[in-house]
């Protein structure tokens, strides 16, 4: 079944109308679109670059061993930036004003070994309509492994979570590839999340099956054939390493916007309502990072400016820089939250303090 879950406050109404208008006016003014540019072509020939280049000096077949280890993690941040800078804006119908266009670049989630369907619902339906609800809101949920929520169940294990959480982040996407994108499929059919129509799970399943094989081929058959200097075995030892970068790479970013020390994690009521309306509730759970780290910002896709895009998930991100601006001075002027923080490092270690204060089986936000 679809979560049934409201967002209620008549109060805080005219903050997101006074907020929507006044960026609305933003684009109006400057006669801009709110899609991507030629900007988002240039960068994202550069990002594919990243992990295509790396992949044609491997089949070559001319490199040292350590070499083709380093290339194999370098795959791995190129592979995380086609996620993150390419994929993210294309699924969310911002890479351009040509549907067309969008529909591909959301589909190069099948170039790393990804299925776009399962995706858009997990991240577009649950994770941005509610984000850091616990029990709906799956980026939250590490299947008892980790606990990320105060709401969760403790296990002595979690004590240790701030230590071995990362290598558990760093198996993510091999474990989508392997394992998750099927669970998912056959999870989301039955309670019914879909866009729009009734999902044709055939046609899903045989689109999932099409896809992995295309991945696997490219990815693993075609260098076990074409590269002699390392055995069969090699070759898989540098896929996984390319995905520990890749899954590591991912899983840190995601959880510095909403894992951190000053975001929240409230829960609906007896009859299934949170106590705000739906945008005040995206800045209580949603954090910034690092601004002014334009290097980082073009690398990863603009998620650096998580409160400006799940308020406004409808924009490309090559505009967040600006319109935070104008988030943050009506959030202040509204009284309404907006956390940040200054640079990477602090919401890392922010990060890594609420881990470990999560691994304590009463913490202090419980």
């Amino acid at each position: 079944m679809k979560p049934v879950i409201k967002y209620i406050n008549k109060d805080q109404a005219k903050f997101f109308s006074t907020l929507r208008k006044r960026v609305d006016g933003y684009f109006k003014e400057n006669q801009l679109s709110k899609f991507g540019s030629s900007r988002l072509i240039w960068k994202s020939m550069g990002v594919f670059a990243l992990y295509f280049v790396p992949y044609a000096l491997l089949l070559m077949d001319f490199l040292p061993l350590w070499a083709m280890i380093a290339l194999s993690a370098f795959m791995g941040i190129g592979m995380a930036g086609i996620g993150m800078a390419i994929m993210h804006d294309g699924n969310h119908g911002t890479f351009s004003s040509k549907g067309w266009l969008n529909r591909l670049m959301g589909s190069s989630i099948i170039l790393v070994g990804g299925h776009k369907s399962n995706w858009k619902i997990q991240h577009n339906v649950l994770h941005h309509t509610y984000t850091n609800v616990f029990e709906v809101d799956e980026d939250i949920d590490a299947n008892g492994l980790i606990r990320m929520s105060p709401h969760a169940e403790y296990k002595k294990m979690h004590r240790f979570q701030h230590i071995y959480a990362f290598l558990l982040y760093g198996l993510m996407t091999m474990f989508w590839y392997t394992f998750k994108d099927i669970k998912q499929l056959s999870d989301f059919h039955k309670r019914g999340l879909h866009h729009g129509k009734q999902m044709d799970i055939k046609s899903e399943i045989f689109k999932l099956t099409l896809g992995k094989v295309i991945y696997t081929a490219y990815m693993l058959v075609i260098p076990m054939l074409v590269i002699d200097s390392v055995p069969w075995w090699g070759v898989l030892v540098g896929f996984a390493i390319m995905h520990f970068v890749c899954g590591l790479t991912l899983a840190i970013i995601f959880q510095l916007a909403h894992l951190v020390e000053h975001t929240e994690q409230p829960l609906p009521d007896d009859s299934g309502t949170i106590e705000n309306t739906w945008a005040v509730h995206q800045l209580m759970t949603t954090a910034n990072f690092a601004r002014k780290n334009k290097i980082l910002s073009w690398y990863i896709g603009g998620l650096n400016y998580q409160v400006e895009h799940h308020i406004f998930p409808n924009i490309s991100h090559i505009h967040y820089p600006e319109i935070s601006k104008i988030v943050q001075e009506t959030a202040k002027e509204f009284g309404v939250p907006y956390h940040e923080y200054d640079s990477f490092w602090d919401a890392f270690k922010s990060h890594m303090r609420l881990l470990k204060e999560l691994g304590s089986p009463q913490p202090k936000m419980a």
